[in-house]
């Protein structure tokens, strides 16, 4: 059934008049008219008794409308509601991100988003598996990848790389002393992230680490209390630089590991949430680059 002309029919019940019922929709009286007898005949029986002066339901058309403005009603104001029909960004933006970089990189930014707009709920899943953004309903998903994108369902936008560096805690330093070339770090405690690809020339394996693990927040907590050296995202250390907790270990060296991309998947209109999110993004990372990393010690 036509929607359309069924709300037409609505209009003129509840007027009780084919004028009245063209000024509520905004049409011509004589499309309201055409559109009225169209519904009639594609339901094969007569919905309204019109005379000169007047227009009153048939037994069908009473029974019609009591079926059906309601549904209407509720249908109107169920569309008029939905989050985006604005300009303003609305609704739940649902975010994935790696549990190391969301924890520690994502709250700030999360919270200067939704100062800007507030009529955007966030639902975030931190974790290290990389999700099915499509099957599992995932507006926006950042992850830690230097490689090509394979699923072509998404969009990527690349939005910076993530630098290594070698980090130590105060403690350590003085129990074991400060290396001074590469090749010293063969005599020192090593906390290494399983899967580590990119610290090879200096001798940092699973082979030789004396800790490791799968989360670089669990690797930096090691290293401030005083386990080793390790190598860890600059923008995660930094903090703790900057107290004194953690000192730069060989600080000419620094190693673009990865790079941060952000994916959505491919839509013809992509929602004002996303675009948002993204753009805000993009401009918070321009203005504290990942790779900015902390100055020697």
């Amino acid at each position: 059934m036509n929607l359309n002309l069924l709300n037409l029919f609505v209009a003129v019940a509840e007027t009780n008049s084919f004028t009245e019922a063209a000024r509520r929709v905004g049409l011509p009286k004589s499309s309201v008219s055409r559109g009225v007898a169209r519904l009639e005949a594609s339901l094969g029986t007569q919905l309204l008794h019109r005379t000169t002066r007047h227009v009153s339901l048939s037994t069908a058309g009473l029974a019609l409308y009591e079926r059906t403005a309601s549904l209407l009603d509720s249908l109107s104001k169920a569309v008029g509601t939905l989050p985006e029909r604005t300009e303003e960004p609305s609704g739940v933006l649902r975010l994935t991100a790696p549990h190391d970089f969301g924890a520690t990189f994502l709250p700030e930014v999360l919270a200067r988003f939704i100062v800007r707009y507030p009529q955007v709920r966030i639902d975030c899943r931190l974790t290290n598996r990389q999700v099915d953004m499509v099957a599992e309903g995932f507006d926006v998903a950042l992850r830690a990848s230097g490689g090509k994108l394979a699923d072509s369902s998404l969009r990527m936008r690349r939005l910076g790389t993530i630098d290594l560096q070698l980090f130590a805690s105060p403690s350590y330093l003085a129990r074991r002393g400060a290396p001074r070339t590469p090749e010293d770090l063969a005599q020192h405690d090593l906390i290494v992230y399983r899967g580590l690809k990119h610290l090879g020339e200096l001798g940092l394996t699973e082979k030789n680490a004396h800790v490791l693990a799968d989360d670089m927040v669990f690797l930096r907590e090691a290293a401030k209390a005083g386990a080793g050296i390790a190598p860890l995202p600059s923008f995660l250390a930094l903090a703790d630089l900057t107290t004194g907790q953690l000192v730069r270990v060989l600080p000419r060296y620094s190693q673009s590991s990865t790079t941060l991309t952000l994916l959505h998947p491919r839509a013809q209109h992509v929602p004002r949430k996303v675009s948002a999110f993204r753009d805000f993004l993009i401009d918070y990372l321009q203005a504290r680059p990942l790779s900015a990393g902390p100055g020697a010690s």
